[in-house]
């Protein structure tokens, strides 16, 4: 029987309210299938351990993590623990020293799911968003000068290598032409002279070597109205670090909201543990209430599953979730609900246990 080790990093906020779900469901799809199971560690890491210790996570923590397969996390975020301390103290050190240069955001309307835009057909929302991970507008390059002082500079350097680029728009095209797809890429090249002209030449260059796979090449403005007005037009979407944390936010608002928004940080190669997270944050007006949506949670957990090569459970998950949707009796009060966070899980499973 194969045997995969996951650190589990609940870290702030509804963080381990939810995660507790999503493991539940990889639990029992483990007991369900028979040919492999999970081995959970939990990690106590975050704002609450900061205030604690002075860090977010152990100095040797990126040592620990390294002997895992996965690392499934909760939320990272506390009001009294500035923003910057807690993302890269934690998030953005296990992404960089992991080298997850790959950040996959599936945004899909599933069925059942709410969808606040008018005359969209559920089909017209379903797809990919690959943002690159590891460098770009992320790197925490730059200086603060004469602080204080009238003459004050401030400098926010953006890193785009050839290597950082060319691979995160390769991995892109191979899965557009591996899923006959099209590929858009969102620049922003006739403002930034330097980073997305580059990445514009880049993303030229590799396309030479799919001929087969459509392209278009769209202004993050541009690309932001018609995700809004014309979701259909994309497919599998490559873009910068930050271009791509803000439009995959956009996209889940189209796609059922926060609630459903799930994120994978991988190193493809394998030579890291790749990381799994909803990405709706941690939520701290509802902490300890058991009203958090889980449904994020068992979406990473599903994207965990594809990930280890069981798709078919990867795919039964979302499955789960839709017909819990669907049926609607069991949903959590951002969705309409009425049902807790433990609930809403408890209904997953039951639903997967219905499907084997």
């Amino acid at each position: 029987m194969k045997i995969y080790k996951i650190a589990v990093i609940p870290g702030d906020g509804i963080g381990t309210e939810v995660v507790t779900e999503g493991v539940k469901v990889l639990e029992r799809v483990a007991e369900l299938d028979g040919r492999f199971r999970f081995e959970f560690t939990w990690f106590p890491w975050g704002c609450e351990y900061y205030h604690k210790h002075g860090v977010m996570m152990d100095e040797d923590g990126i040592d620990r993590l390294r002997e895992f397969d996965a690392i499934f996390l909760g939320a990272v975020g506390s009001p009294d623990v500035p923003d910057h301390i807690s993302l890269r103290g934690l998030l953005l050190r296990i992404r960089q020293g992991f080298d997850q240069y790959v950040n996959l955001r599936p945004v899909k309307l599933l069925k059942g799911a709410p969808c606040p835009l008018a005359g969209v057909a559920r089909e017209d929302i379903d797809m990919m968003v690959i943002r690159e991970n590891s460098e770009g507008e992320y790197s925490g390059m730059g200086d603060w000068l004469f602080r204080g002082k009238e003459n004050e500079v401030v400098l926010q350097t953006g890193v785009f290598s050839r290597k950082g680029v060319e691979r995160i728009i390769r991995y892109a095209y191979e899965m557009a032409h591996r899923e006959n797809k099209t590929l858009t890429s969102v620049s922003k090249s006739n403002a930034l002279n330097y980073s997305m002209v580059f990445w514009d030449q880049v993303f030229a260059e590799v396309g030479k070597e799919y001929p087969d796979v459509k392209t278009q090449v769209v202004n993050v403005d541009a690309a932001a109205l018609f995700f809004v007005k014309q979701p259909q037009k994309f497919q599998v979407v490559v873009t910068s670090n930050l271009f791509g944390d803000i439009l995959t936010d956009l996209g889940a608002a189209i796609a059922g909201g926060m609630g459903l928004a799930a994120g994978a940080n991988l190193n493809p190669e394998r030579k890291f543990p790749s990381m799994f997270e909803p990405i709706h944050g941690s939520a701290p007006d509802i902490m300890g209430k058991g009203i958090a949506n889980p449904l994020a949670s068992v979406w990473s957990a599903s994207q965990m599953l594809d990930f280890f090569g069981y798709e078919e459970w990867g795919a039964k998950v979302l499955g789960a979730v839709e017909d819990l949707m669907v049926d609607g009796s069991v949903l959590s009060p951002d969705m309409g609900g009425t049902a807790t966070t433990r609930e809403v899980g408890d209904a997953v499973v039951r639903r997967l246990e219905a499907m084997a």
